[in-house]
């Protein structure tokens, strides 16, 4: 049972978590560096690289609810384990692929196995550190975990691609994903909810559908045509998986989604929020890093070291806001985190900070300033109020708004960019074309303010109250049921 784990125990588990989470944030910051490289070698349009990066966070965003609940239902830790060969299968083939096609469709391999590791990481990690505070703190160092890989994947990434090439991003994956496979197996105590949910294979189908129709519709839309039907048709096919889900969900004694973990104020906001920020972030490392290498003509290493300001704020205020949410609650994360990010989208977009060195760089300390603050919030709020026999489904509600952020600031962004961008005069055309997009990063934060501020107040923690109360009721009542049975015979 993890509440008899002495404390290095408990801190070795940690440990190991983030080591998942190192492997899998790592690979997509060192992806990032490599996307000009690659553009190049595989001749590939702007959607193409925004395929190479979607390809992955779709998949993840799509199965982490069920990975989530299949591991409180059949173990933490074997699911984990599972998680972990796969992702690093996935790598081996990621670094092999001969064509564009190809690397697209190992990154969907890799995003099943990811899709096991970072919500059912989580969950260990919340049924391990069962103390609030003690588990804010935890949850600020897994947020860390985020700015090592930030700092790490541009410099390793911009530093494998010019001396090996940019195949060599995937084999970084390899003796951390076999580490930690190893350590799991050894040390990490399995784990189950009490009582477990049961498939929802309608409910999953009806996620991959919404997810992977709008995304599709927003990457080729700026080559299709916005009005061409197959746009059209794959917007449609969006709207009837989401009135799917509205509609079919709340039917289900155990949905895939449980819609009543919105009525949380907290929760509701946590959510948002995730999709916002994670939105800036993937637009923000997507014209960076296509602005710093076929703009301003830097290699893959200096392009990195240019990110390093931003990298080196998440590394350091990860941590911080980790603490000061354990002391004093989620709101002034928010809204540091809030202002931090909408001043950095600003000086892009009002001050073109990308062509003047010294606002560039005061720009990417804010961006990393505020992302480092908003982690440890949106974690801790999306699974502190929550019963913990559902924490696996809790953890990957909020991993998968992540993911849906990144994705969709990804296709947004890249959408934006790729209307505005002619193949023939790319570089000329970037800079104007990109302003669009950085008012859209803007408002991202502007929104991680708003909400913070709104929904980290004493009415919102009044709805989480409620909320909790209404989900632990049926499982008391079951609990009774279940004590009473034997005696009644």
């Amino acid at each position: 049972m993890p509440d008899e784990l002495t404390h290095r125990r408990r801190l070795l588990v940690l440990a190991i978590c983030c080591m998942s989470l190192l492997i899998v944030s790592l690979d997509n910051t060192i992806l990032n560096v490599a996307l000009p490289t690659m553009r190049r070698e595989f001749d590939a349009s702007v959607s193409g690289m925004q395929w190479t990066i979607d390809a992955y966070t779709l998949v993840l965003a799509s199965l982490l609810m069920l990975a989530g609940s299949t591991a409180d239902r059949i173990g933490r830790r074997k699911v984990f384990q599972a998680g972990l060969v796969t992702f690093t299968v996935g790598s081996v083939l990621c670094s092999l692929a001969p064509d564009l096609e190809s690397l697209v469709a190992f990154r969907m391999i890799q995003a099943v196995g990811g899709s096991m590791l970072n919500p059912v990481a989580m969950s260990i990690i919340t049924n391990t550190f069962t103390e609030p505070r003690e588990r804010a703190r935890a949850i600020g160092v897994w947020g860390g975990v985020v700015g090592i890989s930030m700092a790490a994947g541009p410099l390793v990434g911009g530093l494998l691609v010019d001396s090996v090439g940019w195949r060599s991003i995937f084999w970084v994956n390899l003796p951390v994903g076999l580490a930690a496979l190893f350590l799991t197996m050894r040390y990490v105590p399995e784990s189950r909810a009490p009582k477990p949910r049961r498939p929802d294979p309608v409910g999953q189908l009806l996620v991959i559908v919404l997810l992977g129709a709008l995304t599709y519709a927003i990457i080729e839309a700026p080559s299709a045509g916005w009005t061409s039907p197959l746009i059209l048709a794959f917007a449609g096919a969006a709207l009837l998986g989401l009135a799917g889900l509205v509609l079919y969900e709340p039917r289900r004694a155990e949905p895939l989604i449980d819609l009543r973990f919105f009525r949380s104020a907290p929760f509701s906001g946590a959510t948002v929020i995730a999709v916002c920020a994670f939105a800036a972030l993937g637009g923000f490392l997507f014209l960076s890093t296509l602005y710093l290498q076929d703009v301003r003509g830097l290699d893959a290493l200096h392009a990195g070291l240019w990110m390093l300001p931003m990298a080196a704020m998440t590394l350091v205020c990860a941590p911080l806001s980790g603490r000061l949410v354990g002391s004093r609650g989620p709101r002034l994360s928010l809204l540091i985190a809030g202002v931090a990010m909408t001043v950095s989208g600003i000086l892009f977009a009002a001050f073109e900070a990308a062509d003047e060195p010294g606002t560039r760089f005061l720009a990417y300390v804010l961006f990393g300033l505020g992302f480092g603050f908003v982690n440890a919030p949106i974690t801790n709020t999306a699974v502190a109020g929550m019963p913990r026999a559902q924490a696996g489904v809790a953890a990957a509600v909020a991993s998968t708004s992540r993911q849906i952020g990144q994705t969709l600031g990804v296709a947004v962004i890249g959408a934006v960019l790729a209307s505005g961008v002619a193949s023939s005069s790319y570089a000329k055309e970037f800079t104007a074309a990109s302003r669009p997009a950085w008012w859209i990063i803007t408002g991202c934060g502007v929104a991680v303010l708003l909400l913070g501020a709104v929904t980290s107040g004493r009415w919102a923690r009044g709805t989480a109250e409620r909320t909790a109360k209404r989900l632990e009721e049926p499982e008391v009542a079951a609990t009774a049921r279940e004590a009473t049975t034997p005696s009644d015979r």
